[in-house]
């Protein structure tokens, strides 16, 4: 009995003991499970989560069920995913403490604040990626040793690289790009023996590449552009035979490059423009086969190009422009059967164009020009039929235009002038569809053009100038879209077309230099866009038309050496928008206007005329009254009893509306007031009650720190206006803003007027029904966003090169722009931009001000630009300068360089305009190049407003950047 008790008790105390290790695991998994769960919360609750993407990171359900979470088989985290999710705060080190964590991916939200300094301290994770956000302060010290992914890049960082990188022995992937690291690059680096992607760029980093990375033989690519190195680039480079991709670009690297790099047997992607690299290009080079795009553009390279080159039979894209190349271009690259982009441009380059380039290639971009290139432009440009940028200019090239680019409906934009072609323009040359950008001026073309049907759709520029066409002017060139038409200097007769005036969208047109007879239509001054004409040294008869005072944005008009008469249209003085007026040698008397354009009008601009009056610069006599006989004043005195009341009715109307638009002392209960309008209408409208009742909280548009503006309406005629507080009242008279009141142009908010007393000064601006443009900006398409930039550079083109002075924007943001409904931008020009013209100085403490502005203190059209650039970035990115405490505008445009310079596209640009990234890749890396030209360091090498203008609305120089992985090139 005794025994089988024992037997008994034996699995009875087997249980007991598995029960007990069972309650202890048990517990353990829960504290450690309530652990992870109280990290996680902490987590959360240092975050803005707009979009509530973690509504249900709550304890009454499993944590591995809450979305971005991931877990084990054993319910432990192992990863975090939240990606792209709008979210912003600070980032609580509660997550790094997570004990089986292997994935933390943050990127791309709105982040913010120094990196925790226990950012290392997992030893389990395996993948950290911080990207994209707004974090500060110093990468913190540290390492992990299974750590195989670290992204930090495109963040606001600063400091050095810390030595201690170099621990991270198991590390593939490192990107520290797009911050504002500083120093050289550490040493230590070199201990990453594993690491496949190495990518510094786009920061401040100083000092030569060093020559270790040539041990780093894992390395696949290698990122380094965008900063300050100098130094020749290490032979050492040439012993990395896994290197696929090599970007060296916008450096300050110097010496030749070293023919070592002819051993990087993988490479395919070979960046190294923009330094001040010399001599040839290496042989060794040419034997690179795997090489997809070449890049050596902006340096000073010389000697020739080689026959050598048809060995790279992969090669797509062959960018050498901006060097000193001499010689011949090379025949072989006719055999390289995927070249795709060619650009060879401003060399030294001779001799003919291979007479069987693009027989055997895909040629989809073309650019020789600015060469000494001779001969004939060969037949088989197109054969790929893809070509769609064909840029000759600048060259000698001779003969006629091939018949067979006339069939070449791929084509967008074809620039051939500066040459000496010859012939007649083919008539199938003028059916192109898609062609928007269209110069063949400065040859020795010859013919009609009237003689056959235009049908170019597309059309927005055109310029057939200096040339030898003769015969009539075509009645319509078959598109909607003409902005630019010159056809000046040559030998075209005949009537100006009356159908010119349907040109809604024209801009300028210039047919001066001709033999054009007959009356200017009237119909021009239906081109209300039109903002130069130019009919100068012509046969025109007849009068100047009234119409032409009626025209909303001309400032440039000249009718100079025509056969004009009568007199000059009053009102054509009152034009506002008029700046440059030349009407000499014709046959004009009468008076001078006083008004406008007319009143510092030089003397030759009005030479060759009967005309009297105007100041002692003009040099024309004064006009004075004729002696008539007796019989004479008997009839008039007659005449005058008919008319008296008129003449008296008119005289009060026209006093009192030009008493309008003087300076006015108005007292009321808050004191005495000055007011001043630019417009008779509004000073009808406007009185200083509306003005000052306005001033109340339900009016309030937004707050700002340089005062806030308040909406207002006339008791009168309920016309609607903004208020806006000036700062400064005592230091600014009224009539330094009153040539401000003049500017009319359908992209500006017009300054109706200004009014002040001895304590404060109010500005009052047109109302536009629309919101500004920070507001819904993230709304917008691409379409929408490219309409809105092309209608700003429209303005700043004007208020540069159309007024005189020029008037300067020197504030520029998307809370200064107004969108109205029909996506049209309206640039708020605020008083500082008054003061600040070609010849004053002024300051504007602005996170989109250049970088000059921060010491000189100068405000100028290159400065405009700068924020004009920093707008485009936010329009593709949908980000805007950081605060000054984040490292201000700068973080920005390096980030920018360094997402335009490897091309992730995906990584860039706004997700809300993605979704079409692959329709309008082309454009949108485009329009980033445009803008980083924009916002260059260097004042003098930033476009100006005339020449973004153009590009935008002609159409947008190729890049030279190659995508990434996720999409094709986009030609």
């Amino acid at each position: 009995m005794l025994s089988s008790m024992a037997a008994a008790k034996g699995p009875q105390a087997c249980s007991m003991v598995f029960m007990f290790w069972f309650l202890v695991l048990n517990s353990r998994m829960l504290r450690a499970e309530n652990q992870e769960l109280e990290l996680l919360l902490s987590f959360k609750s240092s975050l803005n989560d707009p979009l509530n993407y973690l509504s249900n990171w709550n304890p009454s359900a499993t944590f591995c069920k809450w979305q971005g979470i991931t877990c084990t088989n054993s319910s432990r985290i192992a990863v975090i995913e939240l990606s792209g999710k709008n979210i912003s705060g600070k980032v609580s080190s509660s997550i790094f403490q997570l004990p089986y964590i292997q994935t933390i991916d943050l990127s791309i939200n709105q982040l913010s604040g120094k990196l925790p300094d226990d950012i290392f301290s997992s030893s389990s994770l395996r993948f950290l990626n911080l990207s994209n956000n707004n974090f500060t302060g110093p990468v913190p010290n540290g390492s992990i040793f299974l750590l195989e992914t670290l992204d930090l890049s495109n963040n606001m960082l600063s400091g050095t690289i810390p030595q201690e990188i170099g621990s991270f022995s198991s590390l593939r992937f490192l990107d520290l790009g797009g911050n504002v690291l500083v120093g050289k690059i550490p040493l230590s680096v070199t201990n990453l023996t594993s690491l496949q992607v190495l990518t510094l760029a786009s920061n401040q980093l100083v000092g030569q590449i060093p020559s270790e990375l040539g041990q780093m033989r894992s390395l696949k690519w290698i990122y380094l552009g965008y900063n300050n190195l100098s130094g020749e680039i290490p032979i050492e480079l040439g012993q990395l035979t896994s290197l696929n991709h090599l970007d060296l670009v916008y450096n300050n690297l110097t010496g030749q490059i070293p023919s070592s790099l002819g051993n990087l047997s993988n490479l395919q992607y070979l960046f190294l423009y923009q330094n001040k690299l010399a001599g040839p290009i290496p042989k060794s080079i040419f034997g690179l086969t795997k090489l997809i795009s070449l890049d050596l553009s902006d340096n000073s390279l010389s000697g020739e190009i080689p026959e050598l080159i048809i060995k790279l039979k992969n090669l797509e894209i062959l960018h050498l422009f901006s060097n000193n190349f001499t010689g011949k271009i090379p025949v072989a690259l006719s055999s390289l059967p995927r070249l795709r982009i060619l650009q060879l441009w401003s060399n030294k380059l001779s001799g003919e164009i291979p007479k069987d380039l693009g027989k055997q290639n895909n040629l989809t971009v073309l650019d020789l020009s600015t060469n000494s290139l001779t001969g004939r432009i060969p037949e088989g440009l197109c054969s790929s039929g893809n070509l769609f940028k064909l840029i000759l200019f600048s060259n000698s090239l001779e003969d006629e235009i091939p018949k067979s680019l006339s069939a070449c409906k791929s084509l967008r934009r074809v620039r051939l002038q500066d040459n000496s072609l010859s012939g007649e323009l083919s008539s199938e040359f003028t059916k192109l569809p898609l062609v928007y950008f269209f110069d063949i001026s400065s040859n020795n073309l010859s013919g009609r053009i009237d003689s056959r049907k235009w049908e170019m759709p597309s059309l927005q520029m055109l310029s057939l100038a200096k040339n030898g066409f003769w015969g009539g002017l075509p009645d319509s060139f078959g598109s909607e879209n003409l902005e630019n038409l010159d056809l000046s200097q040559n030998q075209f007769s005949g009537a100006i077309p009356h159908k010119f005036g349907s040109l809604s969208e024209l801009m300028q047109l210039k047919l001066s230099r001709n033999k054009l007879s007959g009356k200017i239509p009237d119909e021009l001054s239906s081109c209300e866009k039109l903002v130069s004409l130019d009919l100068s040294h012509n046969k025109l008869s007849g009068q100047i038309p009234g119409s032409f005072s009626e025209m909303p944005v001309l400032g440039l008009l000249d009718l100079s050496h025509n056969e004009l008469s009568g007199k000059i249209p009053a009102n054509l003085g009152r034009v506002e928008s008029l700046v440059q007026v030349n009407i000499s040698h014709n046959h004009f008397h009468g008076s001078l206007p006083s008004t406008g354009a007319f009143l510092a009008i030089n003397a030759s601009a009005i030479a060759g005329n009967d005309l009297c009056g105007g100041d002692k610069t003009t040099g024309l006599p004064p006009c004075r009254r004729v002696k008539s006989p007796m019989w004479w004043f008997y009839v008039a005195c007659s005449l005058g009893a008919l008319v008296l009341l008129a003449l008296v009715a008119f005289g009060f109307v026209f006093i009192r509306g030009q008493r309008n638009l003087e300076l006015k002392r108005v007292e009321n209960e808050d004191g005495t007031w000055e007011l001043q309008f630019f417009n008779s209408k509004v000073s009808r409208s406007i009185a200083i009650d509306d003005i000052l009742s306005s001033m109340k909280e339900e009016n309030l548009i937004s707050r700002g720190k340089k005062g806030a503006p308040y909406k207002g309406k006339s008791i009168t005629n309920d016309m609607q206006f903004i208020v806006k507080e000036m700062n400064g009242v005592n230091s600014i008279p009224l009539s330094e803003i009153s040539e401000l009141g003049k500017l009319q142009h359908p992209n500006i908010v017009n300054l109706f007027g200004v009014c002040q007393s001895d304590t404060v000064a109010y500005v009052i601006y047109e109302y536009i029904e629309g919101k500004k443009l920070s507001e819904v900006l993230l709304n917008l398409s691409w379409e929408r966003r490219r309409k809105i930039a092309i209608g700003i550079a429209k303005a700043l083109r004007f208020m540069h090169c159309y007024c005189s002075p020029s008037v300067l924007a020197g504030y520029m943001s998307p809370e200064k722009i107004i969108v109205d409904g029909r996506d049209e931008p309206h640039l708020i020009l605020s008083l500082p931009s008054v003061l600040c013209n070609e010849t004053t100085k002024c300051f504007i403490s602005s996170a989109y001000g250049a970088p000059e502005t921060r010491e000189s203190k100068d405000i100028t059209e290159k400065s405009d630009m700068y924020g004009f650039g920093l707008i485009l970035i936010e329009l593709l990115t949908g980000k805007g300068p950081a605060d000054a405490e984040f490292g201000g505008h700068e973080s920005i445009v390096e980030w920018a360089r360094y997402c335009y310079s490897d091309c992730h596209l995906d990584m860039w640009i706004d997700p809300m305009i993605s979704g079409n990234a692959s329709i309008n890749q082309n454009e949108l890396i485009e329009t980033m190049n445009l803008a980083l030209q924009c916002t260059a360091t260097e004042p003098t090498a930033r476009p100006c407003a005339n020449e973004v203008s153009k590009t935008l609305e002609s159409g947008l120089r190729t890049s030279s950047c190659v995508l990434g992985l996720k999409f094709s090139f986009p030609f």
